[in-house]
């Protein structure tokens, strides 16, 4: 991803000329393109309906005439407060004020902990942004942005990311970064104490005769610096695996879904015909995945448990829009995790290519941290192998930035494009890789998803 202040707060293209150096760069490193945010915040930042798509127009056009591809970021969050956030870009102005004569709007803890950094999918179809709904704003977002880059679609601008959460990804802010409230590995915070989404929390109790499950989320859920077995709902035999528990976290993770497709449903009437491919975020949580309870992904959206796959529902949805299925931690190997977290990637990522590979939707995958070593570079290699599950279709490199370009750091970035773009032919590869990856670099095409991979550069400079 490029530069998250890519384009600046008011709206134009900043430091063009280290840009354009740079694209420069890794064209001839043999990168195929590259991503970058489109921010809800500085495009109709002026008010409801006024977009300012001019700063992008200038850099499509750049890397246009550098011969490169790009990947756009429907980037309906805010920037800041996360991991690698290195600026600040809020939701638009007259959004905040929305947030500020109804609080109810944005995500809950059960604290009364509000965060604005995206619109609570409990309010998706009312009208809580002057009138429309967030699914209208969102719509009328993407159908001006397909409108003012029509002639680049399909050709420069080659996909779409769809954003459906914090940090674009489909799942709830429950692991929020900002001012320390969240650390790895804490277990996190259901978001479900807006009035939007306890209401619906109610209705879906009465439906099935049981009033008293609705009056709140779970009692015993912890803070969001626990391990499961400090509490009751996520411990080996917590309530998450009673009746209760069992119904409360199939509407948590109902209303994620549902939320998801209402977004998706929307840019595939918006986008068809474009030649544009779509793809949609789902976060790598792999901290105590080796649990039973999976209290991470659970708390984040994901109902998936020892006894339970929480990525099948989310991976036929995406398959049903045609939507590829954009996947983090995929350089993360078990070993160099630490043993109190109970992390698995490895076993996360294998579980998520055998849900794409069921589903008949496409997997893509990113590195979750930054990364400049060879191991890093191999186990990429080898996660997009198709041996197990789905292969790649597509990779996004974090991050371009001045580490990448130092001399060690880019003779070993140009040895793993070069790989990922001829399959190891004329290129050692580190000594642990043994999957003989085969891959060859290229951008999803509708024809020919299952024989091209893309490798993309994301990060700042």
């Amino acid at each position: 991803m490029l530069p998250l202040d890519t384009i600046s707060i008011g709206g134009s293209f900043n430091k063009v000329r280290t840009m354009y150096a740079s694209l420069f760069a890794l064209k001839n490193a043999g990168v195929e393109g590259v991503m970058v945010d489109v921010w809800w915040g500085l495009v109709e930042k002026e008010g409801p309906l006024k977009y300012n798509w001019e700063g992008y127009a200038e850099l499509v056009k750049m890397v246009q005439k550098l011969g490169l591809k790009l990947q756009v970021v429907m980037s309906f969050h805010q920037c800041g407060g996360n991991v690698g956030d290195s600026c600040s870009i809020p939701l638009p102005p007259w959004v905040l004020e929305e947030m500020n004569n109804n609080p109810d709007i944005v995500y809950t803890n059960k604290a009364g902990r509000r965060n604005p950094e995206y619109i609570s999918l409990g309010c998706d179809s009312l009208p809580v942004l002057g009138g429309r709904t967030p699914i209208q704003v969102y719509s009328d977002y993407m159908r001006s942005f397909r409108e003012r880059f029509h002639q680049y679609l399909g050709n420069v601008i080659v996909e779409i990311q769809v954003g459906l959460g914090p940090c674009g990804e489909l799942r709830y802010p429950s692991y929020p970064e900002s001012n320390g409230t969240w650390r790895f590995p804490g277990i996190g915070e259901f978001q479900c104490y807006d009035k939007y989404m306890r209401a619906s929390l109610a209705a879906a109790a009465e439906a099935i005769g049981k009033t008293d499950w609705g009056l709140e989320g779970p009692h015993d859920a912890g803070l969001y610096n626990q391990l499961p077995e400090e509490t009751g709902f996520f411990q080996r035999e917590g309530t998450w695996n009673t009746e209760y528990g069992h119904f409360f976290l199939e509407w948590y993770s109902g209303k994620l879904v549902e939320h998801g497709d209402k977004i998706l449903s929307a840019a595939q009437r918006i986008f068809e015909g474009t030649g544009a491919i779509l793809s949609g975020k789902v976060a790598g949580i792999h901290w105590h995945y080796n649990t039973r309870s999976h209290a991470a992904e659970l708390t984040a959206g994901y109902y998936n448990t020892r006894n339970r796959d929480g990525y099948s529902a989310i991976a036929r949805m995406l398959s049903k829009r045609g939507v590829v299925l954009n996947f983090t931690c995929m350089e993360m190997r078990d070993e160099e995790q630490p043993e109190r977290a109970n992390c698995s990637p490895e076993g996360l990522v294998r579980q998520v290519k055998m849900a794409t590979k069921s589903a008949g939707t496409q997997l893509a995958g990113e590195n979750a941290l930054e990364r400049y070593d060879s191991g890093a570079y191999s186990q990429v290699l080898g996660t997009s192998h198709s041996d197990s599950g789905n292969g790649l279709a597509a990779f996004t490199y974090l991050r371009m930035n001045k580490r990448l370009f130092e001399a060690e750091n880019c003779r070993k970035f140009d040895e793993f494009v070069k790989n990922m773009s001829e399959g190891g032919r004329n290129a050692t590869l580190p000594e642990s890789d043994t999957s003989r990856t085969n891959l060859y670099v290229g951008f999803l095409k509708d024809h020919d998803l299952h024989k091209k991979t893309s490798i993309i550069m994301t990060g700042c400079l």
